[in-house]
């Protein structure tokens, strides 16, 4: 009720001063001035106001920046971030600049330049000079923040060094997973076509491309039972039909993908990507170890999506049948921002989704823990003892690759899975 009321009280304050405007129009059409007639003693005062309104623009925002200053970005917690900080610092300098300038320039002449019948204002249709002047800095400006953009983003995009820790993140309606290479140091390769409930990656192993066939023979066998053994509609039929040859299309791919696997093992032996899959840790768990380079591989199921963790300063597209990837250095811990920092014990790094990517857009988010590189060692220790696939009970444990421009090392289960096949 009350909001009616005020409503109505809006309303009528506007249609009272609708009518106040049409009673002084028609007044001052009954003194015989014209709408078009303005006094000095009005143009004296629109300048004075100009002036005025100066002041009170840069008051005002002065005000916002005091007020609103703190809700700014928080500090840089990655070296690349203290860059990315810096370049946009630089771009501020530069709004700030041209803000001041024009703003005063506009109010400034529109107060001192008023009308006046003993002037005439100077018309100049073309300079050369005045356009040179004005096409030229603006490009140079934009040019050097272009250069200096390109730059910053070229080296986060850049290939990163021996040693980095490598991490993928996997993106999806509405969550992200994470994974990261076994103990043989190695990520192994994956294929959509291999995603079921036990496999939300698609990791290719010899193992799970069985796994996903016989599930498949399974579905098509109760399809089968269904048409043969049930009374249905031609529309219900026609549609269980589709079904059974849409799943017998996605088997012979799957086949097809077997076949490329044994291939590649054949023909690059210890090199193949797909002879590390089984011992990857997929976990809903984002650990990062302080001051070392990471290696962040990012890929996405459904549609676009876009890791975005703002502390850190690094955003980068999730694209469906792609893998792209960004490389970073944190060089804060949580535990850091939490006690020095923001001085909040309840503090995470976040990784958010950044493209508006559904209904549940909003609840893409993943906490990332950056820890000292001991604590990061041991915490790979324990996922160690989680891998995707568990190793047959008679394995030998697995040694870690050495992966360099020439020659990996094998573990023997992977020895193993090349003699099988």
């Amino acid at each position: 009720m009350m909001k009616l009321l005020i409503l109505l009280v809006v309303v009528l304050g506007v249609m009272a001063i609708a009518q106040l405007a049409r009673v002084y129009e028609l007044t001052a059409r009954l003194r015989g001035k014209r709408e078009e007639d303005i006094s000095a003693a009005d143009n004296r005062m629109n300048a004075r106001l100009m002036w005025a309104f100066l002041i009170a623009y840069f008051a005002f925002f002065l005000w916002l920046v005091m007020a609103y200053g703190d809700k700014m970005l928080p500090v840089a917690a990655s070296e690349h971030g203290a860059e990315t900080d810096w370049l946009l610092n630089f771009n501020w300098i530069i709004l700030l600049i041209a803000f001041v300038l024009t703003n005063v320039l506009l109010f400034w002449f529109a107060g001192k330049y008023i009308y006046s019948k003993d002037r005439k204002a100077f018309w100049q249709p073309h300079n050369n000079k005045l356009e040179l002047i004005w096409t030229v800095i603006p490009a140079g400006v934009l040019a050097v923040i272009i250069i200096m953009g390109l730059t910053t983003w070229g080296k986060i995009t850049a290939p990163a060094g021996p040693g980095a820790v490598e991490v993928e993140l996997y993106a999806k309606q509405f969550d992200w997973t994470a994974r990261y290479p076994g103990a043989d140091g190695v990520l192994g390769a994956t294929d959509f076509r291999l995603i079921n409930g036990t496999n939300p990656l698609g990791i290719v192993t010899k193992e799970s491309i069985q796994l996903r066939m016989d599930e498949i023979d399974a579905s098509i066998a109760g399809s089968d039972s269904l048409l043969a053994n049930t009374i249905m509609a031609d529309n219900k039929r026609a549609e269980v039909t589709e079904q059974v040859e849409r799943l017998r299309r996605t088997q012979a791919r799957i086949v097809n993908l077997r076949t490329v696997m044994e291939l590649d093992i054949k023909e690059k032996g210890s090199a193949s990507q797909y002879l590390y899959g089984a011992d990857d840790i997929v976990t809903k768990d984002f650990y990062l170890p302080v001051r070392k380079e990471a290696k962040i591989l990012i890929r996405s199921r459904d549609v676009i999506h876009s890791a975005y963790i703002p502390h850190l300063r690094s955003q980068m597209n999730a694209v469906p049948g792609m893998t792209t990837t960004m490389k970073m250095v944190p060089t804060i811990t949580t535990d850091s921002m939490r006690t020095h920092v923001m001085k909040d014990d309840t503090f995470d790094f976040i990784l958010l989704c950044n493209k508006i990517c559904g209904a549940s857009h909003y609840n893409m988010q993943m906490p990332l823990t950056v820890t000292t590189a001991t604590d990061y060692e041991k915490w790979m220790a324990e996922q160690f003892k989680k891998p995707f696939q568990a190793p047959p009970a008679d394995a030998t444990p697995a040694a870690p690759a050495v992966v360099d421009s020439t020659t990996v090392t094998v573990p023997v289960t992977a020895q193993a899975s090349v003699i099988t096949n």
